[in-house]
């Protein structure tokens, strides 16, 4: 009889996981709104393809779809990725669309950064960081740093790989260069991340960890992922670990700084020491009407180092592997490359300069085009201060957050025509010849509006570099079976990383 009785609890177990399992698949397209939990049940069990899922669902409603969160918790969301709405939200009602105090927390670790900072403090931080970005020396400092990295860093590991014969992460390895990059640029220091002996990169596990957890903020209740935080549990134990990484690293890098800037008077001279963002803010800050106390130091420092590194090699990662698998593509790039090089250079080994760089049209619509189906940054949210009513239709009030989908709008037919999902560099290029300019609201990437990022020339001035390097020297072919999916975070990565074999075109 005890036997029996196991049996009968076997088989009720088993059709109630049968209907819990299709209780949470989506209705029509839509995620299931259980009473009381509403539509999160559906969303954690769909986690790990939430780009896709929420692709779906907004081909589906029409581009703008309510998100109801549970009833004891404020996580009611309007999804839209309706160009009217983002062009209202993001320029024509701006003000009525900060991000927010909710951001402020669920971002904390940025501290009050410009990521962060919202109404007058974002206004100095931007105007302060849009002095040195647009600076001439800033920009000779970048062209210099981009090109040493890639001819004393990324060649020689390329080569080695070669040589060997071995599979490399080209994620990683991008990552890698991305993180020296930027670091340079706004530190002033090297870490020496790339090198053929891939050394530990604590800072660079860190950043990754952080923006893990910081996505599980989005869909976990406030009060659930306040809770771990307090007990020192679970994706807030990681968070916890990964802050006090960042502040050691960064604290070392400003002590470091104003140390140097103290003992030796003649390295005051940007132009022979380069032009770093820390040494800017010491120098310059202060008549610019900037505290640079060791917070507003570290906060800013951490914000740009998150955009620099993980923008820009995330966009680096989905191109190449877009361009590994459209051989059309691929051809073109290599016969543009050449139209720009002198015919006696023309089938030999050679790194590019920028003026060549700026000359490749159609490599600058195929960065495009990979970007609009890529984006580095998936996701956005904002919250309107007080009652509004979008383009749409839709009312939204301060309790209601309202989340953009840059992975789903690069996706619809509504917006870029029924080859969206193609890779398509010509759709960025004219008639004649040049680069085609898309609206920002279509075209989020770079954000838009008054928070059009400020990085938008240093990001292309280096996934230029990087590409045309690697498209004419060598040949990447994926390793067969690697799975390519992207990762569940708010930097859009692999999430088993870009395995590649890498061989040399030229001896």
């Amino acid at each position: 009889m005890a036997i029996i009785g196991l049996g009968y609890i076997e088989i009720f177990l088993a059709i109630l996981c049968f209907f819990l399992f299709h209780g949470l698949k989506d209705t029509k397209g839509y995620p299931r709104n259980w009473p009381i939990f509403g539509m999160l049940p559906g969303t954690l069990y769909y986690m790990q393809e939430i780009h896709e899922r929420v692709t779906m669902t907004m081909r589906r409603s029409g581009g703008t779809f309510l998100f109801k969160g549970p009833l004891f918790a404020k996580m009611d969301m309007l999804a839209t990725v309706d160009p009217a709405n983002v062009h209202y939200i993001m320029s024509e009602n701006f003000m009525n669309f900060p991000k927010g105090p909710k951001f402020r927390e669920i971002f904390d670790v940025l501290g009050d950064g410009i990521f962060n900072a919202d109404l007058d403090l974002w206004k100095i931080q931007r105007k302060t960081a849009r002095a040195l970005i647009t600076h001439q020396q800033f920009y000779m400092f970048l062209v210099k740093t981009s090109r040493e990295k890639v001819e004393k860093g990324l060649i020689p590991v390329l080569d080695h790989v070669c040589h060997k014969g071995v599979i490399v992460d080209l994620q990683d390895l991008f990552q890698r260069f991305t993180f020296d990059t930027t670091c340079i640029l706004v530190t002033g220091y090297d870490p020496g991340c790339v090198s053929i002996d891939f050394p530990d990169v604590p800072f660079s596990k860190a950043m990754d960890d952080a923006e893990e957890a910081i996505l599980v903020r989005h869909v976990m209740p406030e009060a659930i992922w306040r809770l771990q935080k307090w007990l020192g549990i679970g994706e807030e134990k990681k968070l916890i670990k990964a802050w006090e990484t960042m502040d050691n690293v960064i604290g070392n890098y400003i002590s470091k700084k104003r140390d140097k800037l103290l003992k030796i008077e003649s390295e005051l001279k940007l132009e022979d020491e380069g032009f770093d963002l820390l040494t800017f803010y010491l120098k310059e800050g202060q008549n610019m009407g900037v505290n640079c106390d060791d917070k507003f130091l570290r906060d800013t420092i951490l914000n740009l180092m998150i955009a620099g590194r993980d923008t820009t090699s995330s966009a680096l990662t989905w191109f190449i592997w877009l361009v590994t698998q459209n051989p059309q593509v691929e051809k073109k790039l290599r016969e543009e490359i050449n139209s720009v090089i002198p015919k006696e250079e023309v089938g030999k080994w050679r790194i590019f300069n920028v003026h060549e760089l700026n000359k490749l049209v159609y490599l600058h619509g195929a960065l495009c085009d990979s970007l609009r189906l890529y984006p580095p940054v998936p996701f956005q949210h904002k919250e309107p201060l007080k009652e509004d009513i979008l383009p749409s239709g839709h009312k939204v009030h301060p309790n209601l957050k309202i989340l953009f989908s840059l992975y789903a709008m690069g996706r619809m037919e509504s917006i870029w025509g029924k080859d969206c999902l193609e890779f398509k560099p010509e759709r960025w290029i004219s008639e004649r010849g040049t680069i085609k300019h898309e609206p920002s609201y279509k075209f989020l990437a770079f954000n838009a509006g008054p928070r059009t990022c400020l990085g938008k020339e240093v990001a292309f001035t280096q996934m230029k570099a990087v590409a045309a390097t690697i498209i004419h020297n060598y040949q990447v072919q994926v390793v067969e079976g690697h799975p390519i999916k992207p990762n569940t975070s708010i930097i859009l990565y692999m999430r088993y990383g870009f395995k590649v074999r890498i061989s040399r075109r030229w001896p």
